[in-house]
């Protein structure tokens, strides 16, 4: 064997040349001495996209020569990340929808492997997709790479126990809401609270006028918003009966204008199909308007907000808008997640689980129906200080959620990184 051959250990570590194997970690902390940062990102969806740009930038700041790749979306791109893959490839929720594309994922993530092992960063960073990054992030932490897991997974609501489970995955959690590392605290688990960064980005005071005018909306005409999901399963489920609940809404009041912003052109091309076949079209045909992306300043422009449970419920709480929440999985996801018990919590809006009380109406499953829709929009149309109330209480919250998250979660991964080459 050549003097200049490199020799690898049985974790695949390479030996530095000229160097006894007995001297691997040494070789590659000098290694690592003498190269940038490199951080790997994993993000699965839309929001996580929006999250890890802003991750990237922070810590840029921290480590301006860092090299960043993983797995993003447009925004991480333009951040800075070397996207192996696009967030869009691991973009399935739910049982029936995982395991139609099981085979696809697990490919994926061998490969994401394969490459980050021979990558070696200072820190794997998975932003929320728990199923496929806390896989990830645990075979890594054996294999010596330091790992954190950025947004908890909701083990106040799904099985609490799992927090020690997702500790043995993550050296570090970072939490997104103020409730969570108390319940990691109690299974050892280094779990910080970071703030939202949504509440960080959006104004405390939204300016109503400057939205509308920005989409070209009139002043003094009623605006639905409606969104039903940034999937293409979600728009699938909920779009024919959002569709549905928008012309019931429309018949009660004939100037109101119908805006429903798309994630992407997928999303888009997803509820062009599901209009298409909708009885509510013709109804919806001079009244509805569908947009790209913009879905952020459309909630600040809107009236009232329909739409999916998810992180835009609290995009709609911190736009300070009504809203109505709706959702629907699967049948068969429904019946086992029902008949096992794991759902431990009565509320599913992320306005009203901060809160602790019911402040917007959520219609799920069976609730999730046109008439039962439309009946609770027309409510805050028809009831504008009930509407008006909704304000100070979303105000408190926003507060409570704005703390320079992105910067407090570079903060807390550059401790990792630091703790490794100290």
């Amino acid at each position: 064997m050549g003097e200049d051959t490199p020799v690898t250990n049985t974790r695949g570590e390479r030996a530095v040349s000229g160097l006894p194997l007995t001297g691997i970690a040494e070789g590659a902390s000098a290694m690592a001495a003498h190269r940038p940062v490199r951080i790997a990102i994993v993000a699965g969806e839309a929001s996580g996209d929006l999250l890890g740009a802003g991750l990237v930038d922070a810590l840029r700041a921290r480590f301006p020569d860092a090299q960043f790749a993983g797995i993003g979306g447009d925004r991480m791109r333009a951040a800075g990340l070397d996207a192996w893959w696009d967030a869009g490839e691991l973009a399935v929720m739910g049982l029936a929808e995982v395991l139609r594309h099981l085979p696809r994922l697990l490919r994926l993530r061998r490969e994401l492997r394969r490459r980050l092992l021979d990558w070696r960063p200072d820190v794997f960073v998975g932003i929320d997709a728990p199923d496929f990054n806390l896989p990830v992030e645990r075979w890594l932490k054996r294999r010596g790479i330091p790992t954190v897991h950025y947004v908890s997974p909701s083990v106040w609501a799904w099985r609490e126990g799992r927090a020690a489970k997702i500790g043995r995955s993550a050296d570090r959690v970072l939490c997104l809401f103020p409730m969570e590392p108390a319940i990691y605290a109690k299974h050892g688990v280094d779990a910080r609270f970071v703030g939202h960064p949504l509440a960080d980005e959006m104004p405390l005071e939204p300016d109503r006028a400057a939205a509308r005018t920005a989409l070209g909306l009139p002043d003094d005409t009623p605006v639905l918003a409606l969104l039903p999901g940034s999937r293409t399963g979600e728009i699938e489920r909920l779009g024919a009966d959002f569709l549905e609940a928008a012309a019931r809404v429309r018949q009660a009041m004939p100037d109101l204008r119908v805006v429903a912003p798309m994630a992407d052109r997928r999303a888009r091309e997803t509820f062009e199909r599901v209009l298409a076949a909708s009885p509510a079209r013709d109804a919806l045909a001079d009244a509805l308007t569908v947009i790209d992306g913009r879905a952020r300043t459309l909630m600040i422009a809107s009236d009232v907000v329909l739409l999916a449970s998810g992180t835009a419920t609290l995009e709609g709480m911190l736009a300070k808008r009504p809203m109505v929440v709706a959702y629907k999985v699967a049948a068969s996801t429904y019946r086992l997640v029902k008949g096992l018990g794991m759902l431990k919590v009565s509320r599913y809006a992320l306005p009203n689980i901060l809160a602790g009380d019911e402040v917007v109406p959520e219609l799920m499953q069976a609730d999730c129906t046109p008439a039962k829709l439309a009946d609770a929009v027309l409510h805050w149309f028809r009831d504008p200080l009930a509407a008006a109330e909704l304000a100070p209480r979303f105000m408190n919250l926003h507060r409570e959620l704005r703390r320079d998250a992105s910067a407090r979660a570079a903060e807390a991964i550059a401790e990792v990184v630091s703790s490794r080459h100290g």
